[in-house]
């Protein structure tokens, strides 16, 4: 690649977005045509297609998304954000069609807690949150807030939520904890006037609020499990003087069980009524806090006389259950029920048949994304790595395919096989595991891989040797085969936990970055320490450039370092970020450009021969946690801490033109696959601050086989069936489908050990001294003054060579 000037900084655009925040209460919103569904994704506002699958954004906010609300004729969708404390939080209306800001406002504290246009889209009532507490009602029209006030009294607790009428433009309603208030808009006088519900002595914190199309009646859910019914004695003509009547309590409502005697059938729903909606027949659906879905309808009975504060009012018809708490209820074309869930997912339930019709829309991480891995020359799928979960989404479809859960841990590194028969992943609780990508089933299981937790991992392009680093600094390579998995070098040089692990491309050489400041080469025939790589940083990530020369690293010191890998000298730095730590960076196939983000939130992709920024992404709303650049190069995917997962579009002009012949897959899973040569990176004359190390320490071989998994249900490693499932081979049949396959991997006991081979002393897995360590020390200078093609007599490649030339010594005496 010839060196070009360096050029403008352009942005780069987001494609698609995965993710919905299910923790913004009622953030889940159907527009009024009932094609489009708008939600919160950390600081962007998705507007997403149902009927086209596709998405667009509204971008304006500096920080979170608290609330959102949509007017009753559409034109209009207003936001609210939370902000740092002690700073002024948003508001922001946009236009519909232009999607465009019309107005924005900062006259909350913190946060805005809830939102709601008045039935004319004259007004918009704003209520923040507690370190605010106030409500200011915005004239749109005008662009100037009319008038403003507490909205609660000293007594009660705060107030949560607000709620327009449906004809009665000047009335709205605001609620929260033991509060329950119907206010009215005095536009002449710029002023407020309120009346407090007669509920006795009831005392509720109340939560989702539904009125009647006539504003005669309201419905209230509570966290104690009931509805509230509310006559509102509300005028409906606004132009009237009269003075409105007090709203006055109708009854505290609970569900009926006809199996109980009288006096005990009253029901009431767990950790409470989170939403609710009122259909056009009068009946209720219901959202709880345990995720129960149920369609009530009222049975008018008499029950002045019942014993207790709430009534058994309320008959089931249809109920079924989802997972996690339900924040959002939304009806779509009058007979799709739509399900926004805390645990960011949005299903979707037929009015007719609550029993078979449940479907899961979108999900995405409800953790930090950790890490994510393409398949090798193939970029239809990816994998990311989170708490509980390995997830596989169609870059097309841009929805999950495959979801493997492992309850109460984390997955804190992933990689494809080159084959794309297995995936590869790390987990938090010392364990490797393998599993299908298509059906998400174990392969096999390697218990306690590591003291302290697994936190990287890498393969060779034969899929023979896995590369891992632990929390305690240690990285250890293993030899798998179909049947076993054995340890075969322990490498140990770092003091903190490894953070990333990489190999070259020709397997030979494999590069681990330190929480502690270094950064090792390896050499992965020998097993031996080549040379370490000092600075002033805790490197986070590292990577070798496609022809394997230099290095390319990153971590807490906001630089980005260019290192030689033959002597680890520094050749370049540049300046990655101005704010924070660089927690991930990545190249593409060719090596002509990288990404790489990190804690400022900020996307940056770089000319690597120029190292300067040639695009920027701005959109996550936390801190960075992986990036990844798609092998067709046309594309980029990062994960945050708040489980978001973006998707940006490589400008054309970044575009890499890669060969035919690298695009097709390799066929035979055995044969090392020819990798086009990149161009040559430029040797920069920076001056070096950091310091390496050339002396090599010796490894220790140790052959230990895993132990058999804990159940007794699970195939075979290596079982015809499971290792002919190759993910490049059925990723297009499976993008079309629009559910999602969930797997549960069976448990490892946590006790089990690696078995210790009976032909191996074992007295070399302990940490020996004297005379020992000189002969290792021996053996480790003698191995790296040679030739750095001979191999050692006790490498197992130097055994396996030995079988495959006829039992010759293939090295020379």
């Amino acid at each position: 690649m010839s060196v070009e000037e360096p050029t403008e900084v352009i942005n780069l655009e987001p494609s698609a977005i995965i993710g919905f925040d299910g923790h913004v209460v009622c953030g889940l919103r159907v527009h009024p045509d009932q094609r489009h569904l708008v939600f919160p994704l950390g600081n962007e506002i998705s507007i997403y297609e149902r009927a086209t699958n596709k998405q667009s954004f509204l971008r304006g906010h500096t920080n979170t998304i608290s609330t959102l609300d949509i007017s009753t004729s559409g034109r209009m969708v207003a936001s609210g954000q939370s902000n740092h404390m002690g700073f002024r939080a948003f508001v922001i209306v946009w236009d519909w069609e232009t999607r465009k800001e019309i107005s924005r406002h900062e006259l909350h504290r913190v946060r805005v807690q809830s939102l709601c246009f008045s039935s004319n889209d004259q007004f918009l009532v704003s209520l923040g949150g507690k370190d605010c507490g106030s409500i200011i009602v915005w004239d749109i029209e005008q662009r100037t807030a009319i008038c403003g006030t507490l909205a609660t009294k000293e007594t009660t607790g705060e107030a949560t939520k607000v709620a327009a009428l449906n004809k009665r433009f000047t009335t709205f309603v605001s609620g929260g904890d033991q509060n329950l208030r119907v206010w009215n808009i005095d536009r002449e006088r710029k002023r407020l006037t309120v009346q407090d519900v007669a509920v006795g002595k009831l005392r509720r914190e109340f939560t989702g609020m539904r009125i009647t199309p006539n504003d005669d009646t309201l419905y209230v859910g509570t966290m104690s499990g009931d509805i509230v019914k509310i006559n509102l004695n509300c005028n409906p003509n606004p132009s009237d003087p009269s003075q409105d009547k007090m709203p006055v309590l109708l009854g505290c409502f609970g569900k009926h069980n006809a199996r109980k005697p009288p006096g005990k059938d009253c029901e009431k729903y767990h950790y409470g009524v989170r939403d609710l909606l009122l259909l056009p027949d009068g009946k209720l659906i219901i959202g709880a806090g345990d995720g129960t879905i149920d369609m009530v309808q009222e049975r008018n009975g008499n029950f002045k006389t019942y014993r207790g504060p709430t009534w058994p009012e309320l008959k089931s018809l249809q109920s079924t259950k989802i997972y996690g708490v339900v924040t959002s209820l939304q009806i779509c074309n009058g007979k799709t029920l739509l399900i926004g869930t805390n645990g960011c997912e949005i299903y979707s339930l037929e009015l007719s048949n609550f029993s078979s019709s449940l479907r899961l829309l979108k999900t995405c991480h409800t953790n930090a994304v950790y890490d994510i891995a393409f398949p090798y020359n193939f970029s239809l799928v990816f994998a990311t790595a989170s708490h509980e979960s390995i997830r596989i989404w169609s870059t097309s479809k841009m929805q999950e395919l495959l979801r493997i859960v492992v309850p109460n841990f984390a997955s804190s590194s992933i990689v494809f096989s080159r084959d794309g028969k297995s995936i590869i992943s790390a987990w938090n609780d010392g364990v490797i595991r393998a599993f299908t990508p298509l059906t998400g089933k174990l392969i096999y299981a390697i218990p306690n891989a590591h003291n302290k937790g697994c936190s990287s991992v890498a393969v060779t392009s034969n899929g023979k040797i896995v590369v891992s680093g632990g929390i305690e600094g240690q990285v250890r390579v293993w030899k798998i085969d179909p049947y076993v998995q054995s340890l075969i070098g322990v490498l140990k040089e770092h003091y903190g936990p490894i953070e990333s692990v990489h190999i070259n491309n020709y397997d030979t050489e494999v590069v681990s970055a330190s929480r502690d400041g270094s950064c090792v080469i390896w050499d992965l025939i020998r097993l031996t320490r080549k040379h370490v790589i000092f600075a002033h940083t805790q490197f986070i990530a590292a990577q070798y450039f496609p022809t394997g020369v230099q290095i390319l690293t990153a971590g807490s010191d906001k630089l980005i370092g260019y290192w030689e890998a033959y002597d680890g000298s520094l050749v370049r730095e540049v300046e990655g970020s101005k704010s924070g730590p660089i927690n991930a960076i990545d190249m593409n196939m060719m090596g002509e450009y990288f990404v790489s983000a990190g804690t400022d939130q900020i996307v940056r992709l770089w000319n690597y021969q120029l190292g300067v920024e040639v695009a920027v992404g701005i959109g996550h709303a936390s801190a960075i946690t992986s990036a990844r650049y798609s092998p067709n190069g046309k594309f980029l995917v990062t994960g945050s801490n708040d489980g978001g997962i973006f998707v940006w579009k490589v400008p054309e002009k970044f575009h890499i033109k890669i060969p035919d012949d690298v695009l097709k897959p390799t066929k035979d899973d055995d044969a090392t696959s020819v990798t086009p040569k990149p161009p040559t990176p430029v040797a920069a004359t920076t001056v070096s601050k950091r310091s390496s190390s050339r002396t090599p320490t010796g490894s220790r071989e140790v052959s230990r086989k895993t132990t058999p998994l804990s159940t007794g249900n699970v195939r075979v490693p290596g079982g015809p069936r499971i290792v002919n499932e190759d993910i490049r081979v059925h990723a297009s049949g499976r993008s079309s489908s629009r559910s999602s396959q969930i797997a549960e991997c069976p448990a490892i006991d946590p006790n089990a050990q690696p078995t210790i081979d009976p032909c191996v002393d074992t007295a070399s897995l302990a940490d020996a001294g004297g005379e020992q360590d000189q002969q290792w020390e021996t053996r480790s200078q003698h191995s790296t003054g040679g030739s750095q093609n001979r191999l050692s007599e006790e490498s197992p490649f130097a055994r396996q060579r030995e079988v495959t030339s006829g039992g010759k010594d293939p090295k020379p005496k």
